[in-house]
């Protein structure tokens, strides 16, 4: 089943400069990014980063992410009690990115981690142990050593990972405030997490609260409540609970009925441990995303407000809050722009073959029913393209029939040197490049818009390089290359 309505096809997909689509709830309107974008694709292609020598690369607008962290912090203020403890942690596997982090961090959102990769970017982008918190089903006892002794919050994903924990809890460097090593109280805010089994959305890969998902302790099994009631009686360092429902494709009820089923447990526990031991939920992220258009919906503040409905004492201040949104902060502000190579037909329905496929859109091109693309169409200058709408094929450059960004898609008719700019693309796209015929990475680059015009009648740009082109030599770097012998010696 779809995800997400069909992508809007035709000028309006590329960008045509209406003014009809204002974000639900406040905040800025889709019109403002389109604007930005047309914008920022046409001075890519007038300062030669996009172009015959470069024709792929991955674009962030920098104002529309700060914008969506505003809407993200304004959404919880307005239903949080005041003076309550909150951190939006953003889901690092979504960009990650060290310039993205670092641009979060710098306003106000920490860093959720789940791999030693994802914590050294993390590090690197200088969001500090505070605010950030690790998540994994598979963390090695290294990872857990390591996340201990800096201080950083830790959601244990089952049982043995938790005896795991107590086995390290008292060869810890200090526990909280300054408290010596070898106390029964980590500095770190340890929590476990709980899988509500409320059941799962339109994507099952997606779906982390069904019956047999793989993450957390699973709620509704036998004896998993007694459990999980005795592990927090036994540890009085256990202040923190965790459940995350879904992402994309999850209904925002389904949501609200997973953190509403943390709550109540979380209420059970410290009424039967006789004090307020657990002191913050961690009701995780996956807020979807409308892939179908430039309009935000879901907006967070429509999210807050239905989990202030459903479950009003989240947010009544007895309770510190931990969010991992990834996909909704920066989704709606990346865009993949590839030049169209050659332009041809078969069948009767023409073909762009542009030099962006798989590499970029895994999901898209192997699962397409579910992670549907609008495609926007740019003429060779970098304008958006007019014209009667075509049916047509967006296709990639990886050698299989597959590799097809959009397939029979109306757009204004794509030629030899247009663009084609992959829309919604900031999120577990460009940022997760996959080596399908060795292609190289894409050149990323953040833009905001400069002071004054460009002369041209038009606003110019700046640009900021987030991530450089992969060369081929680090392709054969990363190959293997300097042990091309290696197999033949033995």
């Amino acid at each position: 089943m779809p995800s997400a309505a069909a992508p809007s096809g035709g000028a309006s997909a590329g960008g045509a400069r209406s003014g009809e689509l204002p974000s639900a709830g406040g905040g800025e309107s889709g019109s403002d990014r389109v604007a930005r974008r047309d914008d920022a694709v046409r001075a890519a292609v007038e300062h030669g980063l996009l172009g015959p020598e470069a024709p792929i690369i991955a674009l962030l607008d920098v104002p529309g992410i700060k914008a969506s962290v505003v809407e993200l912090r304004a959404a919880f203020d307005a239903v949080t009690a005041p003076g309550t403890p909150v951190l939006h942690a953003f889901a690092v596997k979504a960009t990650p990115l060290v310039p993205v982090l670092r641009l979060l961090h710098e306003h106000g959102i920490g860093a959720e981690v789940a791999s030693p990769g994802e914590l050294a970017l993390a590090r690197a982008a200088g969001v500090p142990p505070a605010e950030t918190v690790l998540d994994s089903p598979a963390k090695t006892i290294a990872e857990l050593r390591e996340a201990l002794a800096l201080g950083i919050a830790v959601n244990a994903d089952n049982p043995q990972e938790l005896d795991r924990i107590d086995g390290l809890v008292g060869d810890l460097p200090g526990g909280p405030n300054g408290a010596p090593a070898g106390s029964p109280h980590p500095r770190s805010p340890i929590g476990i997490r709980v899988n509500p089994q409320v059941g799962g959305g339109s994507i099952e890969a997606l779906s982390t609260a069904t019956a047999t998902s793989k993450f957390g302790v699973a709620l509704r099994d036998e004896g998993a409540r007694e459990w999980i009631v005795q592990a927090y009686a036994d540890r009085p360092w256990l202040t923190r609970l965790h459940a995350h429902t879904g992402s994309q494709g999850i209904p925002l009820s389904l949501m609200a009925r997973g953190i509403a089923e943390t709550y109540a447990l979380a209420e059970e526990i410290n009424r039967r441990v006789g004090r307020q031991q657990i002191d913050t939920l961690d009701i995780g992220g996956g807020l979807p995303v409308n892939f179908g258009s430039d309009a935000t919906t879901p907006t967070y503040a429509q999210y807050a407000r239905l989990l202030a409905e459903a479950v009003p004492g989240l947010f009544d201040g007895r309770y510190g809050l931990v969010t991992e949104f990834g996909r909704s902060l920066l989704a709606k502000h990346g865009t993949v722009v590839a030049r169209v190579e050659y332009a041809k037909s078969a069948g009767g329905r023409p073909v762009a073959v542009t030099h962006a496929g798989v590499q970029i859109a895994t999901r898209t091109v192997y699962a397409p029913g579910s992670w549907p693309l609008r495609i926007a169409a740019y003429d060779a200058l970098g304008h958006p393209k007019a014209g009667p709408d075509v049916v047509q094929d967006i296709a990639g450059p990886a050698c299989f029939a597959g590799d097809l960004l959009a397939e029979g898609r109306a757009l204004p008719l794509l030629e030899q040197g247009d663009y084609a700019a992959a829309l919604d693309t900031g999120a577990y796209y460009f940022a997760h490049h996959y080596a399908y015929n060795s292609l190289a990475r894409p050149g990323v680059y953040g833009f905001a818009s400069a002071e004054g015009g460009n002369g041209n009648g038009g606003t110019d740009v700046r640009f900021a390089v987030v991530r450089e082109q992969q060369g081929v030599e680090e392709i054969v770097a990363e190959s293997g290359g300097a042990r091309p012998t290696a197999l033949t010696a033995l």
